[in-house]
């Protein structure tokens, strides 16, 4: 139970849903259950629905999983590109010192 003036301690710590589970939920939303029913019964707050819907609104799973997919690709790339310029910066570097 929170009580004002205390904060909220790593016990408190809501579960985080993965974006499968979240579109499960929003579409429990979308066959006619009420928006406070839904997150009555996955205790979760409105404000948190609101986010997942504005969020994932459109999203079918499969969708959300290739998604995901392309976040996790496109990171990668990311990481290579940072190392690749990493490299070229010290071989300018090295180079400059021998001449």
């Amino acid at each position: 139970m929170l009580v004002w003036g205390q904060e909220k301690g790593p016990s408190m710590k809501g579960k985080r849903y993965t974006t499968e589970e979240k579109i499960r939920i929003l579409r429990e939303a979308d066959s006619g259950k009420s928006i406070l029913e839904v997150c009555r019964d996955h205790n979760i707050s409105e404000v948190s629905f609101h986010r997942w819907k504005r969020q994932f609104g459109q999203l079918d799973i499969s969708e959300a999983r290739r998604l995901k997919e392309l976040e996790r690709e496109n990171s990668e790339l990311k990481k290579m590109l940072a190392e690749s310029l990493l490299k070229n910066r010290v071989l300018e570097a090295v180079c400059e010192k021998k001449l």
